[in-house]
């Protein structure tokens, strides 16, 4: 009877938080003429020049790209080889690694659930993951040994702070500090995704443990802190990460090509990611990280960070529903009140320069940015991933821009900025 009454509870709970009908209903992407929504095929064939002069040149191997605009998709090609090796032709639907771009899709999950009034966004972390109760500061590090010394933060981590890269969390084998790479891989902290069997839970536990780079609040440093909210949202939802996103977000959303680790029916579409040898480009090797994720391993470990793989067109929808205010198809993501919220300055001047700063999920481009030209309007949104993929929307011109590639190392690459100036240069109404 007991546990017929908890799942009895957890079923209406469920229910109750489900996402919700809109009185908005935006119908999902599908493809129009440029010209029927204000775009130049003729001028939106740069893009294909573009793409074609950068893989004869050999900078990338391949490209999918996909222009958006007013809810119609424009463009959506291919070009060049998904797999060298295999001679794979790139297809518009392959499935890319899409690494930090799961960190907007994390950071929605959050608001999700903030917006359901379960948390507040300036409540410390510890509430909810006591192990990061009184959080230190590194204060010296010794390189001979990796011993290292540490005097008590100022303040607790927030569900802000981790939301906007100033937590003073590190990010291991790619921070920019060698002393932390040397911390975290001591701690055995996994830095973006794996294989392995362990969960969330475990690594983020560990990582609770180790000094900050810098008292909470007080500096922007790249980091894991979407990989702790990750296991926040398990926290708060009770259930597993992935499940939520499922449930909540993907499902409703029609995103059926995003995941954490792909179905088998899925693994075929994967892109492997390449890096060039001389003038050949071969499969990147096991590094720190397993390439052939995510369509081999343990399947547990959901890095909310970096975890994801997804395609042009799962991704377009993602922003699509933020720019329709938080609403695709009829369904109720986000309030566009929240929002507009995620989209304001979070951070101040800690990033030091004109042109952009950083909300909740994305950075953000201001007046300077727009005036520096080339890549939107005020209020654009953008980011992109470890493996070369970049994305961004416009909310003034109602446009999205999506590049994906999949490669490590310098080769030359041009094509992102450029792809994103094409976009732009292509409006003609």
């Amino acid at each position: 009877m007991k546990n017929f009454l908890l799942l009895l509870c957890l079923v209406f709970t469920s229910a109750i938080y489900a996402q919700t009908q809109s009185i908005q209903n935006s119908p999902p992407l599908t493809e129009a003429s440029p010209e029927s929504v204000g775009i130049s095929t003729e001028r939106l064939a740069r893009i294909d020049k573009m793409c074609e002069q950068a893989i004869a040149a050999n900078e990338v191997p391949g490209i999918v790209a996909l222009v958006a605009r007013k809810g119609k998709i424009v463009y959506h090609k291919a070009f060049g080889m998904a797999d060298n090796a295999s001679k794979r032709k790139m297809q518009p639907d392959d499935i890319f690694r899409i690494a930090s771009q799961s960190k907007a899709i994390t950071s929605t999950a959050v608001m999700m659930l903030w917006e359901e009034g379960r948390f507040q966004l300036d409540d410390p972390i510890s509430k909810y993951i006591p192990e990061f109760k009184n959080p230190q500061v590194l204060k010296t590090f010794q390189y001979k040994d990796t011993s290292y010394s540490v005097e008590p933060a100022n303040k607790e981590i927030t569900i802000r702070h981790l939301l906007t890269h100033t937590s003073g969390l590190g990010y291991g084998a790619i921070d920019h500090d060698e002393s932390f790479k040397m911390i975290y891989y001591k701690a055995g902290i996994t830095d973006l995704f794996t294989t392995e069997k362990i969960s969330i839970e475990e690594s983020v536990k560990k990582l609770a443990k180790l000094p900050l780079h810098h008292h909470p609040g007080e500096a922007y440093v790249y980091s894991e802190g979407l990989d702790v909210l990750g296991y926040f949202i398990e926290v708060i939802s009770g259930m597993p990460f992935d499940e939520f996103l499922r449930k909540r977000l993907f499902d409703p959303l029609g995103m059926n090509d995003t995941w954490f680790y792909l179905p088998d029916d899925k693994a075929k579409r994967l892109v492997p990611v390449q890096q060039k040898e001389g003038e050949k480009w071969k499969r990147y090797p096991v590094t720190f990280y397993d390439p052939d994720y995510p369509i081999k391993g343990a399947r547990r470990f959901f890095s909310g960070g970096a975890g994801l793989s997804s395609t042009a067109k799962d991704y377009a929808t993602f922003l699509q529903m933020y720019l329709n205010g938080g609403e695709l198809n009829g369904i109720r993501i986000l309030s566009r009140t929240t929002v507009q919220s995620m989209m304001g300055n979070q951070i101040g001047d800690l990033w030091g320069n004109g042109g952009r700063y950083y909300g909740l999920a994305f950075g953000v481009l201001d007046q300077i940015g727009q005036n520096q030209g080339g890549k939107g309007s005020v209020g654009t949104f953008d980011w992109g991933g470890y493996f070369n993929t970049h994305y961004f929307a416009d909310p003034e011109e109602q446009i999205i821009g999506i590049i994906m590639k999949q490669t490590r190392g310098s080769t030359g690459d041009q094509t992102s900025w450029k792809f994103r100036l094409l976009v732009g240069q292509s409006i003609d109404d």
